[in-house]
């Protein structure tokens, strides 16, 4: 019998792998592992040839960034003790490595031409022991805290004498590359007293202490840069931050790359021609620009992340039922890396049935997963909702879908309108309207799944979601009798505090929602708590304390509201962990909430029980 199985710990055997960099016959990459004993994550950089497949690894290491010489490694690696970060050299020979430079905070790291200078890309904060002080807005951001008056900062460290020779500050949300011996700096354009944050930029072209001005309130950013021509990936101006990204060159002239129809998730420069990710509906396919846009690495799956070089890319790519693995792509693609297929060969997967359905005024996509039945046997259902409204369900692994599937659910999962992956017009259709009919997309996919799959069982139905999925998870039980119960996870519940308490609020909800917060019905009319007297189904609401995209009192007010109603709530708030931490949190954190995530549902839509014993469900955790 396999010692593998599905539980709330079975993603700590996985392999994880992220930042994929190539130079001539050389790879680099992060390798994450969990270690639940010590609670943490442990990442190594693995340098490969693909000529010979030898492999060697950096230990507690990550940010590899090769040298375009493809002599050197530089890479990042926290100093636990000191708090700080350390960027390192080594040799790609030998891997032998000095420290060239320690600083708090540093976002990125990407090498001049010269290989021998660093651009170093990070942030200072006022870092007063008693309070933080702002005077711009937002004061907090997710996942990076307060604020506490942050500026960008920009070094450019030669990694001979080991000296920073250069250094200047820009605004926050600021991000730089290199143009030749030139830096191209994005800065978020202000428009009065606020900024115009994930909008507009003005770009800058710094060299020497003097900068000039290239671009000002224009909708794209510089992306990359082969010394002559820029990348820009964005739009000349847009009315919504929902809006499609696209590409444009600019050498003097602005010059478009790609105008649509899809979204554009990256894109590298290369010769000349460009490479770059779209959304197309459930799957994330590559591109290559050589005058001509085309798809060149298409299929049931989606690219996480890329790099190229010399008409090579390497891909990290995931299916519905694999954790990404490194693939080469040099006209035909090859699989490098299998470092999960033996966890695999161990767990049973199921493959999303994929159906397409009318709903109002368009076709959406469906899929679900059909777990092991028995003859004649009914089986409970559980609808994910992703986040966003912008994100997409389709061929990806998800760990929670494959993990109830094998427990014996249903897991259906379908693209409202809003959804990425398809026309912008099929993206913007939910501004304004949000709860609305992207809620009957989903109830119009339910429909149609228990046309296709007579075992399901009607009357045990569950819902859940994060950020968006956890609102719409709030919004389906106030609307409807169908489930019967719901997991809200970094959900919203009043869209005014929300405007007024997110990290981007006051641009992201004032277009999701509408304008003018303090008069506009919609933030009472969409927002879940004002019809929390119409609940009936059991709900688990899951927060983490540190989320600042959608901040605790989106839960926790529906939670007091439901209880104070007499209405069955629980609410488990996480101490620690951004958004993001459902997937980002430590290992025991993570582990916890997956046993909260099954127990819930196993207690509701298969044992009926009255009540939610959190220490008889949690028994045999050990305390952290």
């Amino acid at each position: 019998m396999s010692s593998i199985e599905w539980n709330h710990e079975t993603f700590s055997k996985f392999a994880y792998l992220g930042d994929p960099r190539i130079r001539g016959n050389l790879v680099a990459y992060t390798l994450t592992k969990a270690n639940m004993k010590d609670n943490r994550y442990e990442s190594t950089v693995v340098v490969e040839d693909l000529e010979t497949g030898a492999r060697r690894f950096i230990e507690n290491a990550s940010m590899p960034r090769i040298s375009p010489d493809g002599r050197k490694l530089a890479f990042t690696r926290f100093n636990e003790e000191k708090k700080e970060s350390e960027i390192w050299v080594a040799d790609v020979q030998t891997l032998s490595a000095k420290k060239v430079l320690s600083a708090k905070n540093v976002r990125s790291i990407q090498w001049n031409d010269d290989s021998r200078r660093l651009l170093v890309v990070g942030f200072k904060r006022r870092d007063d022991e008693d309070f933080v002080f702002d005077d711009d807005v937002p004061a907090w951001f997710d996942n990076m805290g307060f604020f506490d008056g942050e500026k960008t900062t920009f070094w450019v460290l030669d990694t001979e004498s080991e000296e920073v020779i250069e250094r200047f500050e820009k605004p926050r949300f600021s991000s730089g590359i290199w143009h030749g011996d030139s830096i191209l700096v994005n800065v978020p354009h202000r428009e009065g007293s606020k900024p115009a944050l994930f909008k507009f930029y003005d770009i800058y072209l710094w060299r020497d202490g003097e900068e000039e001005k290239l671009f000002e309130r224009v909708s794209f950013m510089a992306v990359d840069s082969d010394g002559k021509a820029i990348l820009l990936r964005g739009k000349r101006e847009k009315k919504y931050l929902s809006e499609h990204e696209w590409l444009y060159i600019w050498d003097g002239e602005l010059k478009p790359v790609y105008e649509g129809p899809l979204d554009v998730y990256d894109a590298r420069l290369d010769d000349g021609r460009v490479y770059f990710l779209t959304p197309d509906a459930g799957r994330v396919n590559l591109w290559l620009w050589d005058g001509k846009a085309e798809r060149i690495v298409a299929g049931d799956h989606c690219v996480y992340g890329f790099d190229v070089h010399g008409g090579r890319a390497v891909l990290l790519i995931a299916t519905a039922t694999r954790i990404a693995e490194l693939y080469l792509y040099d006209g035909e693609l090859k699989q490098i890396t299998d470092y999960n297929g033996p966890i695999f060969e161990r767990l049973k997967t199921f493959e999303p049935r994929h159906f397409r359905f009318r709903s109002i005024d368009l076709e959406i996509d469906g899929w679900y997963l059909k777990p092991e039945l028995k003859e004649d046997e009914k089986a409970p259902v559980i609808v994910f909702v992703h986040g966003g409204p912008k994100g997409m369900y389709g061929h990806r692994f998800v760990y929670e879908m494959q993990l109830m599937a094998n427990k014996g659910y249903y897991v259906v999962f379908v693209n409202p309108r809003g959804s990425n992956g398809y026309s912008e017009d099929f993206a913007l259709r939910v501004l304004e309207r949000t709860g609305l009919e992207d809620f009957q997309d989903i109830m119009n996919g339910i429909e149609e799944f228990f046309k296709l799959e007579p075992p399901a069982d009607r009357e045990r139905v569950g819902i859940t979601g994060i950020s968006y999925g956890g609102f719409m998870t709030n919004w389906a039980l106030t609307q409807s009798d169908l489930f019967k119960a719901g997991i809200s996870e970094n959900g919203i519940s009043y869209w005014l505090t929300n405007y007024a308490f997110s990290d981007i609020g006051l641009w992201y909800d004032v277009e999701v929602i509408g304008p003018n917060p303090l008069e506009n019905d919609n933030y009472r009319k969409l927002s879940p708590l004002f019809y929390a007297d119409r609940v009936k189904a059991p709900i688990l609401l899951i927060h983490s304390l540190e989320d600042y995209r959608c901040p605790l009192d989106q839960s926790l007010m529906f939670y007091n509201v439901l209880r104070d109603m007499g209405k069955e709530a629980y609410i488990a708030i996480f101490k620690r962990g951004a958004h993001g931490h459902s997937i980002r949190g430590k290992p025991k954190h993570r582990a916890k909430r997956y046993r909260l995530f099954i127990e819930f549902f196993e207690r509701k839509l298969k044992k009926y029980e009255e009540g939610f014993d959190v220490e008889e469900v949690m028994k045999g955790e050990t305390k952290e």
